[in-house]
């Protein structure tokens, strides 16, 4: 007979808490939001994908199968809980900013597009709840992705897959050369920070030929650096009247729905030093972490 293996009772009753707050918010905008259109699908994706997440974890942990799984259960948890907390976080400022500010629709369908996003903000907090709980504490041996530095990994993922969005439509990296080098700070930085999260999620960081604790350490020293130049050369090249003819907001904007293209430069601006202000701190973590345990 399987047995019931909970970490604790007030964990499962957040786990709980977050199925529920996603299901009604994608069940609610599905039913009877009217949406429509890359952005909606965007947020009943992360609602969806979070519940989904969330029913499995509650699965394989009530059915006690955490040694069956073929990944690290010490790191799955927490790693999906962070994804979620920041995809539930991006479709609750998403899905308002789109489909209710500045929208006209019946009453009905308005209040439908409100409880998505209160649901949605619910389960942001629930989520972070869940993180807090699982996280190391000091002085706890936890795997790697429940620490400080594993959870600045997902952050870091989650923040470039976000301005992967924003310099993708439309295009806005292929003007000068030296936003194609912003770029591939970008992709460099996302890959290898996914890789290590993969890594640590499937056990497989005692592959590697060298220690993982000084990779990490250089790593971060490589990521701080490269994204320190891209945090000086986007703004110059996209906001200097110099280099660019997008250096004030256009009137236009005014007019548009959502996020307008020279709103998504900025918000590509603030997400880049944004990340930078992450690799920092995890360098920080991480030379301390090489440093104590040497």
């Amino acid at each position: 007979m399987p047995l019931v293996v909970l970490k604790s009772s007030r964990l499962t009753w957040v786990r709980l808490a977050a199925l529920l707050f996603t299901c009604v918010a994608f069940s609610v905008a599905a039913h009877g939001g009217a949406v429509g259109g890359g952005m909606a699908d965007w947020s009943i994706f992360c609602w969806a994908f979070s519940f989904a997440g969330t029913l499995l974890v509650l699965v394989v942990e009530v059915m006690g199968l955490q040694s069956r799984a073929p990944v690290s259960w010490t790191n799955f948890p927490i790693t999906f809980a962070c994804y979620a907390t920041l995809l539930c976080l991006s479709a609750s400022i998403i899905f308002p900013l789109y489909f209710l500010k500045g929208q006209t629709v019946y009453n009905e369908v308005r209040d439908h597009r409100i409880v998505s996003t209160v649901f949605s903000c619910l389960a942001t907090v629930a989520y972070f709840v869940e993180v807090s709980l699982t996280r190391a504490q000091p002085g706890e041996v936890a795997g790697y992705m429940a620490t400080v530095p594993g959870l600045m990994k997902v952050c870091e993922t989650f923040v470039a897959s976000v301005i992967f969005v924003f310099v993708s439509d439309p295009i806005s990296y292929d003007s000068h050369p030296a936003l194609k080098w912003c770029m591939a700070v970008y992709c460099i930085c996302f890959i290898i920070s996914a890789g290590i999260v993969v890594m640590c999620v499937g056990e497989c960081t005692g592959w590697l030929p060298f220690p993982f604790a000084r990779f990490l350490s250089a790593y971060a020293l490589l990521a701080v650096a490269m994204y320190l130049s891209a945090t000086i050369i986007w703004p110059i090249f996209k906001f200097d009247s110099r280099y660019s003819r997008s250096s004030s907001r256009p009137s236009y904007c005014q007019n548009i729905q959502g996020l307008c293209p020279w709103d998504k430069l900025v918000a590509v601006a603030v997400l880049t030093a944004l990340n930078f202000l992450i690799y920092l701190a995890d360098l920080a973590y991480s030379a301390r972490l090489v440093f104590v345990t040497a």
